[in-house]
């Protein structure tokens, strides 16, 4: 550490080269003895209560050899914590002690499906099922006995939170901590068939009042749970019964619906999903009439910029499988974006008929296909939707794939298709990460005059936790058209670095890690003139975290656009053609997140394009118990320009309740005022049992402009979707 604080208070220029070589020295890889873990097979029944007082898991092997990852790298957990595996023909069951000398001030804030377990205690299991050291099921819970679950892929690249098992875990607490069983049935799992069955296998537990993460293996700093190829192995399964599973999943939906101005309608809908293992590996669905009324309202967004906005896939149906469909050309442009699929550019929905899609693994490729034919709605023509992907594994942890998307219409077409080649490395000199890659991609559109148009991109990762560093070189030309895609902007040359310095002084106790940025910056030119189309910078001269969860951020940011056109930004207010080139100071903090009271605030203010801006953002949590959780936030831009003055107030608030793990629900409530409308959703999610769901949907929006409410639509469904297993 002495040579680290030497080079940072170093004013020569070949300080930071320094720190580069500094990093590359080889490290020990963190793996913790033992790192094997034996299952040992029953023929007695396992009652799931969570509190592990059956005979077998007293005679069970148990590892209990775990190691803080935080806040002391390195060091034995304060907490002891054992883990025991057991089996029988149908299930796998995990039994975990969390010894805590001081149970009453474990963190349990949550019970609902799908929590985030970031603000409580949890314990999480990771099974590389496959073998491959890319592949993995995780799977989460808190004292409450909270579910969440998710698909890894990539070594922990990609991570797919939306994956929903089939699984379930009872907790208990007692004087001596608390205790967790968890029940998973092979049929959830996927893996390889025949003989004696050796699965990557890491654990970790989070005790957040102390902020001190405990790994079984992986511990070091730069690592992370997901990266599976640090895990350690499970052994003993063996006899495990061939997988071949039939999976129907219908669906009935049932509720009322009223326009303004109109009477109230009723309405109804039947559907499903028929889901076949065609392999232990590889899955084929197919839906029917699909429906999505159970998914949560849009966040509403005020768009300040010239470029499109981004929202985020929120439908069930498209996030299960969305690991196997992403595609190598980052985030501001995608080939494949499943918004497109269902839904008009207004939001309105567009009715599936129905699809197919068969999602997987197949020895070392990793398989994504589907088919979607949407119905004539209004203008919009029936359509035929298909995306292919195919992604090999090569080297260890590397890749190389290939991408075809097609929207086909009567007498219309646009293709997309592309490769791309990542190269991944979690033990470079010894246990550094880094990465680089590519991707190219064509479009082709039957009735435009330039048909084909090509978009590609280059990137360097080296994500460590003293030095962060990252470049990336996109290109989208202007013919470039993926319209089953997303482009944030088009006909474009973007060259971005990244570079983060993240010391940890030991002479002072109650920082945890500083955070210095001595660049960041994306440059934009227009792919046409090649001028410059955007800048945007950053320089952080101090941020950190604190030891206590706290974190600050100072920033200043220098910024520029270049309007080819004149802007009309707000109602009556127009900027200009010319380029601006103006500068912004910026303050962040945050209080940690796993007290009852958190929130943060964040203000932003200098120049805007010929004028000025000053940002004011505020967000506050309160989580009194286990069975509520109050939220709000609230951000307003000022602007103040030659042209005019404006004033944009953004406000959202959400209420997250749940009776147990398995009845809980939300009410979100949202306003801005440049739309000048309430929207309100409420929604309660009933899990009769694993794989079944019921929910009751109430949909309300209201407009503001004459400063009443009047409404404007309210819709009211009930949705029953349940799991039969032939």
């Amino acid at each position: 550490m002495s040579k680290i604080k030497f080079i940072l208070k170093s004013k020569k220029p070949y300080a930071l080269f320094l720190v580069f070589i500094l990093f590359t020295q080889i490290i020990e890889a963190q793996t913790s003895t033992p790192n094997t873990l034996h299952a040992k097979r029953i023929n007695t029944p396992i009652k799931l209560d969570g509190r592990l007082n059956e005979k077998v898991w007293q005679t069970a092997n148990r590892i209990s050899n775990f190691t803080q990852r935080e806040l002391k790298e390195g060091q034995p957990a304060t907490e002891k914590t054992q883990v025991a595996v057991l089996y029988d023909s149908k299930n796998m069951y995990i039994g975990v002690w969390c010894f805590d000398k001081h149970p009453d001030k474990i963190v349990a804030s949550q019970m609902k499906r799908d929590f985030d377990y970031g603000t409580d205690d949890n314990f999480m299991v990771i099974m590389d099922t496959y073998g491959d050291s890319r592949t993995a099921y995780l799977f989460v819970t808190n004292p409450n006995g909270a579910r969440s679950d998710a698909m890894i892929s990539g070594n922990g690249h990609s991570r797919n939170y939306s994956w929903d098992g089939v699984w379930d875990v009872k907790t208990s607490k007692t004087a001596g901590g608390w205790f967790a069983e968890f029940e998973i049935p092979f049929s959830t799992l996927r893996f390889k068939q025949g003989g004696i069955q050796t699965w990557g296998l890491n654990f970790e537990r989070d005790i957040r009042r102390k902020r001190e993460q405990d790994l079984w293996q992986g511990w070091s700093r730069d690592a992370r749970l997901t990266q599976v190829s640090r895990a350690g192995h499970l052994v003993g399964l063996s006899g495990l019964n061939k997988t071949s599973l039939i999976e129907l999943k219908p669906y009935v939906i049932g509720g009322l619906a009223k326009q303004a101005g109109e009477k109230t309608k009723a309405t109804g809908n039947i559907g499903g999903d028929l889901n076949y293992l065609i392999t232990p590996t590889l899955k084929l669905n197919l839906t029917f009439n699909t429906d999505f009324a159970q998914v949560e309202s849009d966040r509403m967004q005020v768009n300040l910029t010239r470029f499109s906005l981004y929202y985020p896939e929120k439908r069930e149906f498209f996030l299960e499988g969305a690991n196997y469909f992403s595609f190598g050309l980052g985030h501001s442009t995608q080939p494949f974006y499943s918004r497109q699929i269902g839904l008009a550019p207004d939001g309105s929905t567009v009715p599936i008929i129905g699809g197919a899609r068969i999602m997987g693994r197949s020895g070392k490729a990793s398989i994504g296909v589907m088919n979607i034919q949407t119905a004539r709605k209004d203008s919009t023509p029936t359509t035929n939707y298909s995306v292919v992907r195919w992604k090999q594994d090569i080297l260890k942890e590397s890749s190389v794939g290939i991408i075809a998307v097609s929207k086909l219409q009567k007498g219309r077409q646009n293709y997309v298709y592309g490769t791309d080649f990542t190269y991944y490395n979690s033990h470079f000199k010894g246990n550094k990460n880094i990465s680089f890659g590519g991707a190219v991609a064509q479009s082709y559109t039957s009735d435009r005059t330039k048909k084909t148009g090509l978009s590609s991109r280059i990137f360097f990762d080296y994500p460590n936790d003293l030095i962060d560093f990252s470049a990336i070189w996109d290109r989208s030309g202007p013919e470039f058209n993926p319209e089953v895609g997303y482009q944030r902007r088009t006909a474009y040359q973007m060259i971005n670095a990244d570079f983060r310095i993240k010391p940890r002084f030991k002479k002072i106790p109650w920082v945890q890690q500083f955070v210095f940025k001595p660049f960041d910056f994306n440059y934009y030119l227009d792919d046409v003139t090649h001028k410059l189309q955007s800048f945007w910078s950053e320089f952080r001269p101090l941020g950190f975290t604190l030891r206590s969860g706290e974190d600050f951020e100072f920033n200043i940011q220098r910024k520029a656009e270049n309007l080819t056109e004149n802007f009309e930004i707000h109602d009556g207010v127009v900027i200009p053609t010319g380029e601006y080139w103006f500068t912004d100071w910026e303050l962040q903090f945050s209080t940690f997140d796993g007290r009852k009271v958190y929130g943060g605030v964040f203000v932003n203010w200098g120049g805007f394009y010929n004028g000025k801006q000053t940002i004011l953002a505020g967000e506050f949590t309160w989580q009194p118990n286990r069975f509520i959780k109050f939220s709000s936030d609230y951000s307003q831009h000022r602007i103040s320009l030659p042209e005019g003055n404006f004033i944009v107030h953004e406000i959202s608030s959400r209420i997250d309740f749940a009776m147990n793990p398995d009845l809980f629900g939300s009410a979100f409530a949202q306003w801005n005022n440049e739309d000048k409308e309430v929207l309100l959703n409420f929604r309660v999610n009933w899990i009769p049992k694993p794989g079944a769901n019921l929910y009751f949907v109430v949909n309300q929006g209201y407009n503001t402009q004459t400063h009443h409410f009047d409404s404007e639509y309210t819709t009211v469904q009930v949705k029953l979707i349940w799991r039969f297993v032939l």
